[in-house]
């Protein structure tokens, strides 16, 4: 099975600045993933732009299944994360994840949610994007591991840290980070010139990776992250 992680920034084309799903469908469809977690994505809104993304591009994409999570209502439309999938779903649910209670940094502040669904074939997938600051990220850490299961589950995302982030830690005690099979040392961000990895495939220990990788794909601010797994 091939699982694939992929920041849209909301499908819009990083080179051309215009909204643009045949060039994510295409870039999922050339990683020919079974299963997509997708970040910053909108949902059907009063604004022309906010249109229903996730159903264009399970369309698009022929991986029919799908999921939106609203994580936030903006003034023109709802926006989160979503989920498509060759495999049925069989439950599905947005979880918030708590905003601090006190805003300790000068940086921007966003509600975000995780993205949980069960699917047909026993897997288990968690899609995040964790926020900016280091209490938001605390807060997403927390919420992630009070979800994730211990067998036949996958986390994935963009979580906006560095693979040395000691707040990565508690995911790490539980999970399998997918890069680890990577030929080489492999960054996401920005895609036309990448400097950093903050984009994250996670499975649970009984899970087989067969390889891993962040192909040299630019069509949102995100590259890919893709892995190929047995459950």
């Amino acid at each position: 099975m091939k699982i694939m992680s992929f920041n849209t920034q909301h499908c819009l084309n990083y080179l051309e600045q215009k909204i643009d799903f045949q060039i994510m469908a295409d870039t999922i469809k050339k990683c020919d993933a079974d299963v997509v977690g997708l970040n910053e994505i909108r949902g059907k809104g009063i604004h022309p732009e906010f249109e229903a993304q996730t159903e264009i591009l399970a369309k698009l994409t022929g991986l029919k299944n799908y999921y939106f999570a609203k994580a936030i209502e903006f003034k023109n439309g709802p926006y989160g994360n979503a989920f498509i999938s060759k495999y049925p779903i069989i439950r599905a649910e947005t979880i918030p994840i708590p905003d601090p209670k006190a805003k300790k940094y000068n940086g921007y502040y966003e509600t975000r949610c995780l993205l949980k669904v069960k699917l047909s074939n026993g897997l288990t997938v968690l899609v995040t994007h964790f926020g900016l600051n280091p209490d938001e990220q605390e807060n997403a850490v927390k919420t992630v591991i009070a979800n994730l299961e211990n067998e036949k589950c996958v986390l994935m995302g963009d979580f906006n840290l560095k693979p040395d982030n000691e707040v990565l830690k508690p995911i790490r005690e539980r999970a399998v980070d997918t890069a680890d099979f990577f030929d080489g040392e492999k960054f996401s961000f920005p895609s036309d010139n990448p400097n950093r990895k903050i984009d994250y495939i996670f499975v649970s220990p009984d899970i087989k990776v067969i390889s891993a990788d962040i192909p040299p794909i630019v069509a949102s601010d995100h590259r890919p992250h893709i892995a190929e797994i047995n459950i």
